[in-house]
């Protein structure tokens, strides 16, 4: 098992409630599952897995409501197969038909540390230090699977490796219980994935975050 800390920022982002049924509202937080896609965006494997165990808060928290356009509908499954079985078929949306206004309340001015281990998945055969370096020059040259995103795919973040030679970042001071955070989906059945939490707190702020099977569902 190898660590890797990653610097990330962006000027939003919507780390989004689970039980906000409407609009989007955020966590006060990046949760782990936002932090491991970050990850994961920069290096990819089956044969790899990410854990996200610390969360540091570098800039003290801004908020900002703003109302955007939404597409209200996606193609269907049954469209997608009937298309697939034809070899032809109409599959696009038309966003004049399915636009759809939604307020939001988000972070603004974010940056982060994250902090994650690398380890290989079970059943794994090839060296772990074959990723590390593949993880170690990718993230130095700013490279990624795809762009990297603060919780919605259209907040892109900045992202940089975060080295013995980095200089330090100090955490914001704050303290207090933040409740019950999204740690991850449990994809034990890959058909229904289910939602795991965990009771998060700030100290100093830093997120301690526990393993992913101590979290509750």
């Amino acid at each position: 098992m190898t660590s890797f800390c990653l610097e990330v920022s962006g000027p939003f982002a919507c780390f989004t409630r689970p039980e906000m049924k409407v609009e989007r509202v955020s966590y006060d937080v990046m949760t782990p599952s936002a932090a491991r896609s970050i990850f994961e965006s920069v290096l990819w494997k089956p044969a790899i897995r990410w854990r996200v165990h610390r969360i540091e808060v570098l800039k003290p928290f801004r908020w900002i409501n703003l109302r955007r356009n939404e597409v209200s509908a996606v193609v269907s499954t049954r469209n997608v197969q009937q298309a697939m079985a034809a070899g032809s078929g109409t599959l696009g949306l038309y966003i004049e038909d399915e636009r759809q206004q939604r307020a939001g309340y988000f972070l603004r001015d974010v940056a982060y540390r994250i902090h994650a281990d690398l380890s290989l998945a079970p059943g794994g055969t090839e060296p772990l230090m074959k990723y590390t370096e593949m993880f170690t020059r990718r993230a130095s040259k700013g490279q990624c699977v795809n762009q990297p995103y603060l919780g919605c795919r259209e907040f892109a973040a900045a992202f940089s490796l975060v080295t013995a030679d980095t200089p330090p970042a100090t955490p914001i001071g704050e303290t207090r219980e933040l409740g019950w955070m999204l740690h991850d989906l449990d994809f034990t059945r890959p058909s229904d994935p289910q939602p795991r939490f965990f009771n998060a707190k700030l100290d100093k702020g830093v997120v301690q975050v526990p393993p992913f099977e101590e979290a509750r569902g």
